[in-house]
């Protein structure tokens, strides 16, 4: 009888490990593959989106930039958003083609598009991003040495990062860029410097929720804060975009700094997914790991009773099991109404994104989607 308990136990112990914390997520991971996602030799990839189109096919758009910039804040000034192909939702993707790159510099998004979601409404391809632009000369192997996030491109860049939306009736295009973003800066407000991160959700009635990261001014109107995550409306894709409330849904002093939200419904609710920036919501011991939270009008948010979405550890195909330097903007893939999928930006090395020397996207199947992630209390 002993012998019988210990070996449940034993067993117990084997089951809880294999899992990890990611049972307790609600999405419980599977093993990656390693030919997954999409990888482009020169360039970092960073932020996946997909959509299956009307072909069958799965369509990823992604950031990329040359890698004669550094990872960070390369990004900023240089960044073009790419589609992908693929016959699976895991992949590996194909490049096809350049969605939304450079435009010219007298255009709101002519220098920089990154951070890209796209969405299959009504017929049409919406593809949500953020924009930039700088007035300056282009920055080359001749000039890099003089960039980093204190030169003039940066400083530019990012005080001029903007939500925006391009619109097509086809995966391939042709997009139609707006002559202005959706979502704009307002003075006294959390995001009086920036506006950037799209998340968007059209609902039936064609509706549109938006989680959206923003940053304002501090009193010395230099600087700008820590990041903050709003939520914005319109009544149609196309139509006006409103913030609702005059304070964000997540911060610093409301559950914890985030980054990266990502926004998807099922028949419990809305259902988000972000990057903890500082350890406060899943632990210090789970640097940069996933949250979760629910809503039921996509506005009015809580964290789940365990609000631990994943870890940087990762279980490859290859058998590896890696803490990645970096695993960011997830994205979760829904197919007949269930998670299927995980997409994140990853990047090998230590940590830090001054440490990597390569980046790409990468997928997790969804082995287990919890039934009920909405037993939680606000704290």
């Amino acid at each position: 009888m002993n012998r019988l308990k210990t070996l449940l136990v034993i067993l117990s112990l084997v089951n809880y490990l294999t899992v990890d914390a990611q049972e307790d997520s609600g999405l419980q991971l599977g093993i990656a593959p390693v030919d997954g996602g999409l990888q482009m030799e020169d360039y970092w990839v960073w932020g996946s989106s997909v959509v299956k189109g009307k072909d069958g096919q799965y369509h990823m758009y992604a950031s990329r930039w040359p890698k004669f910039l550094p990872f960070h804040p390369g990004w900023m000034i240089r960044s073009e958003i790419v589609h992908a192909v693929s016959d699976t939702p895991e992949g590996p993707y194909r490049f096809s083609d350049v969605a939304l790159g450079y435009r010219g510099v007298q255009y709101w998004d002519g220098r920089s598009c990154h951070n890209p979601k796209i969405v299959k409404h009504d017929g049409k391809y919406l593809l949500y991003y953020m924009g930039s632009t700088h007035p300056f000369e282009e920055v080359t192997p001749d000039n890099v040495a003089d960039f980093d996030l204190q030169s003039k491109w940066c400083i530019a860049g990012r005080w001029r990062k903007r939500v925006g939306l391009a619109i097509a009736d086809s995966p391939y295009g042709p997009w139609e860029r707006l002559d202005e973003p959706i979502l704009d800066v307002k003075p006294d407000s959390f995001y009086s410097f920036l506006t950037s991160n799209p998340s968007p959700l059209i609902k039936e009635d064609g509706s549109v929720v938006l989680l959206f990261k923003g940053r304002s001014y501090r009193e010395d109107e230099l600087t700008h804060t820590d990041q903050f995550i709003g939520v914005a409306t319109a009544p149609t894709y196309d139509g006006e975009y409103t913030v609702v409330g005059d304070e964000p849904v997540f911060s610093s002093e409301q559950f914890g700094e985030v980054e990266d939200p990502h926004l998807w419904r099922d028949d419990q609710g809305f259902h988000m997914i972000a990057k903890d920036m500082t350890g406060d919501i899943i632990g210090t011991g789970h640097h940069h790991g996933g949250v979760l939270a629910h809503s039921e009008d996509g506005i009015h948010w809580v964290l789940d009773d365990n609000p631990l979405a994943y870890t940087r550890t990762v279980t490859w195909d290859n058998g590896q099991t890696i803490k990645q330097g970096q695993l960011e903007r997830p994205f979760v893939f829904v197919e007949d109404g269930q998670p299927t999928h995980i997409f994140f930006a990853t990047m090998d090395g230590p940590g830090g994104f001054g440490n990597g020397t390569k980046t790409w996207n990468m997928v997790i199947p969804v082995v287990n989607n919890k039934k009920d992630l909405k037993s939680n209390k606000q704290r």
